[in-house]
């Protein structure tokens, strides 16, 4: 018996009733930038998987941003196109009018998305465009140097609000994902998060149900995910989940804000 076990080779171990993981091949191997602990590429990764669970490699047409997910057509084994900043979904909106049974989304930061892009993601979310928004909020500008962001909690500093958000000044932060779910274009909107197991699962299935409700031509799907920014808010990634945990996810709670109606 002993003697078998070290025959063993690692062929002999790595056989699919044996695999608890498996890696997508949708990924390139090129290493990501982002910075150790950034749900980023966890981010990635759950949106290929579900491109290749759902066999739509060759279907799927994604939309990069400006910011720090700049380069995620360095990453993902799909069509890509790059957005000037903000204008990813007038881009997608294009793409998916002229080649419909295509699966086409974006990919943006809070920055990209409810700053500069805030007319374009208005306007086609109201327009019910047929194709699915992958929003990354960490509340911060996470390329740039870690300026205020729109989605920023008060009192929370950054490199322009070195004393904390101050609301009187600069507003309130910017609960942008609600605003779009009482827009009649929008078909399904949810909240998610990537920084714990159970939250990655979640995470996972609201995607997934973003791509397959493109099938139905219903409306848009909104899927906000929100990140740390460790490096933006000055913290190890331990201390940023954690921070997360108490202060960003009380004002940006998860689950389903809108979701189709049951017939």
């Amino acid at each position: 018996m002993a003697e078998q076990q070290q025959q063993l080779t690692s062929e002999d171990i790595i056989q699919e009733e044996n695999l608890v993981f498996d890696r997508t091949q949708l990924l390139t191997d090129n290493v990501f930038h982002y910075c150790p602990g950034c749900g980023h590429g966890v981010a990635h990764r759950l949106i290929m998987e579900v491109v290749e669970e759902l066999e739509v490699q060759d279907k799927a047409i994604g939309i990069a941003p400006v910011g720090c997910s700049v380069l995620a057509y360095n990453y993902m084994d799909i069509d890509m196109q790059e957005a000037a900043h903000g204008r990813a979904p007038a881009l997608a909106t294009g793409i998916k009018r002229t080649m419909p049974d295509k699966y086409v989304f974006t990919y943006q930061g809070d920055g990209d998305l409810a700053a500069i892009g805030t007319a374009e993601t208005i306007h086609a979310c109201n327009r019910g465009e047929n194709v699915a928004i992958f929003f990354i909020n960490n509340g911060i500008y996470g390329m740039t140097g870690g300026q205020m962001a729109p989605t920023t909690l008060e009192k929370m500093k950054s490199s322009t609000t070195p004393y904390g958000r101050n609301i009187k000044q600069m507003g309130n932060p910017l609960k942008i994902t609600e605003l779009v779910a009482e827009l009649p274009g929008t078909y399904y909107v949810t909240r998610q998060a990537v920084h714990k197991p159970g939250a990655v699962r979640k995470a996972k299935k609201a995607i997934k149900k973003a791509f397959e409700y493109q099938k139905l031509e219903k409306g848009l799907s909104f899927v906000e995910i929100v990140i740390n920014c460790n490096s933006g808010w000055k913290m190890e990634p331990v201390d940023a989940n954690k921070w997360m945990d108490e202060n960003f996810l009380p004002y940006y709670p998860l689950g389903d804000i809108k979701v189709p109606e049951k017939k």
